[in-house]
């Protein structure tokens, strides 16, 4: 099991603007806060979000070496659309529009979205088709 995420962003206060929404809206809850950093629990793996003063870019891209996105199991398919329609009001940006939500195939009900540093997150629908 996954134990933790650190994701390092150019711009906390942004990040939090972003993150925080959609994490509270899957069920995540604020689990650590510090000056540079904040994190979010689930059962026992947490997310955390921080801002370090060893950052070498002020951007990132998912198609580089290293962290391409994560993906976020959601409920219900009825959430997974109401989330995509509250997104941009928090910072996200649909990505692949002309192909939701069946982006990740027909059998796969997902959204990909992207904030504005560049990190992309795909909400996946657990009552689709592709249920585990």
């Amino acid at each position: 099991m996954l134990h933790h995420v650190e994701i390092w962003v150019p711009d906390l206060r942004r990040a939090i603007g972003s993150w925080q929404w959609l994490l509270q809206a899957l069920g995540y809850t604020v689990f650590q806060d510090w000056e540079d950093g904040r994190s979010w629990r689930l059962g026992p793996t947490y997310l955390v979000l921080e801002q370090s003063p060893a950052l070498t870019a002020d951007h990132h891209d998912r198609r580089r070496p290293g962290l391409n996105h994560l993906a976020f199991h959601v409920e219900s398919r009825a959430l997974l659309d109401a989330l995509v329609e509250q997104a941009p009001a928090h910072g996200w940006t649909l990505m692949f529009p002309d192909r939701h939500p069946d982006a990740g195939g027909a059998q796969h009900y997902a959204a990909y979205l992207e904030d504005e540093d560049g990190f992309e997150i795909e909400l996946v629908a657990f009552d689709g088709a592709d249920r585990l």
